[in-house]
């Protein structure tokens, strides 16, 4: 049937309209192709720009350079693959190798004396402590900021020893973990920091499952765990005890109330930790410590910042000496690395994905609260 001229004009219309159409889609998915490929392209770029960068660190003519980059990443369960894509196995562990530590002495108490009671001048108002800091508001707490070359965080100063406890919820193990601010509110406390690790397997762990030995409460848990880089201990008397590890019928003679594992241990009986005996590394860091008047010392050190790159092991026997630690150790760092006071987290998380669950904390707890 031959078409008439006005349908002949209806058809071409609609041809017309369904090639512009097309033409539009086209140019769209064209767009888009385009902006892939750009996008793909600038991924690409930034790759090979981050890879020759850490190339550089890694394989470049310091040793000292060499080694902060692997210890770092290695310190990382996310990304310690980083090492293995420039180094074999047998080299990341020459690199990794210090001096073997030493088994530390026994923790002295005669080097302890029982803290007097606070000083007040001519106004009524609280004097400066025998290291030169003030409990100004009477809380029996101070909070110091800490900066060095690279780094920046906090100390935290608990002038009564007895407030201090390591908290932790052993019924929780294997399901849930638990963020300082949960452990500071299960507990009842005004502050904590987090304190030892957790099994975290390629950088997913949730913090229920402790990886080492632990003490709470005078009950141990995960005895055949172990210890294998230090232990903070702290007994019935408020002294904290730092050794490489403790043995179940150590813990039980020096009555041990609280326990984790970590480390390395920074300072033991007012000796700071040999030099060569400490990787080296920079990471965001937590550690504990305790002064000769037996005021604890909580730290955190935040890193991975452009405002804080991290500390190191060394960076952190330094600062604890200064504000008179006469036992020391290096606790959980990296993106575990949190300190909460007064309603808040007071320094700045290391992770992406928000702040970290945890098996275990060193809290403090109310005034007149003995733990």
């Amino acid at each position: 049937m031959n078409q008439t001229g006005q349908e002949k004009a209806v058809n071409s219309f609609y041809a017309e309209q369904a090639a512009e159409k097309e033409s539009v889609w086209k140019r769209i998915g064209r767009f888009f192709l385009r902006a892939f490929l750009l996008l793909l392209e600038t991924v690409l770029l930034l790759a090979i720009v981050l890879y020759a960068a850490m190339f550089i660190l890694a394989r470049g003519p310091s040793p000292a350079i060499r080694s902060i980059f692997v210890n770092s990443v290695r310190e990382t369960s996310a990304v310690g693959f980083l090492a293995k894509l420039y180094f074999t196995d047998e080299q990341i562990a020459e690199i990794e190798s210090v001096k073997p530590t030493e088994e530390f002495a026994p923790t002295d108490t005669s080097l302890f004396t029982e803290r007097e009671a606070e000083e007040t001048g001519a106004d009524g108002r609280p004097q400066p402590d025998a290291w030169g800091y003030i409990d100004e508001d009477g809380d029996g707490i101070i909070v110091e900021p800490v900066k060095g070359a690279g780094y920046s965080g906090y100390m935290m100063i608990v002038l009564d020893p007895s407030r201090v406890i390591m908290g932790s919820v052993p019924a929780s193990y294997s399901y849930r973990g638990y963020t300082v601010e949960q452990m500071v509110r299960h507990f009842d406390a005004v502050a904590g920091i987090n304190a030892g690790g957790f099994l975290d397997p390629n950088g997913e762990g949730d913090g229920s499952i402790p990886d080492s030995t632990v003490v709470f409460n005078g009950k141990i848990y995960y005895p055949n765990a172990g210890c294998s880089g230090g232990i903070a201990a702290l007994d019935g008397e408020h002294y904290l005890h730092v050794a490489k590890s403790m043995t179940v019928k150590e813990l039980s003679d020096n009555d041990i109330r609280y326990a984790v594992c970590y480390g390395p241990v920074l300072i033991s009986n007012g000796e700071p930790a040999d030099p060569e005996t400490l990787p080296m590394s920079l990471n965001p860091r937590t550690a504990i410590g305790q002064r000769s008047d037996k005021a604890m010392l909580l730290l955190v050190i935040d890193g991975r910042q452009a405002s804080s790159m991290g500390a190191s092991y060394q960076d952190e026997v330094e600062i604890m000496q200064r504000f008179g630690a006469v036992n020391a150790i290096n606790l959980d760092g990296g993106s575990s690395s949190m300190m909460w006071y007064r309603g808040g987290y007071i320094n700045k998380t290391a992770s992406v994905i928000g702040i970290r669950p945890v098996p275990t904390s060193f809290l403090v707890l109310k005034e007149g609260v003995a733990g």
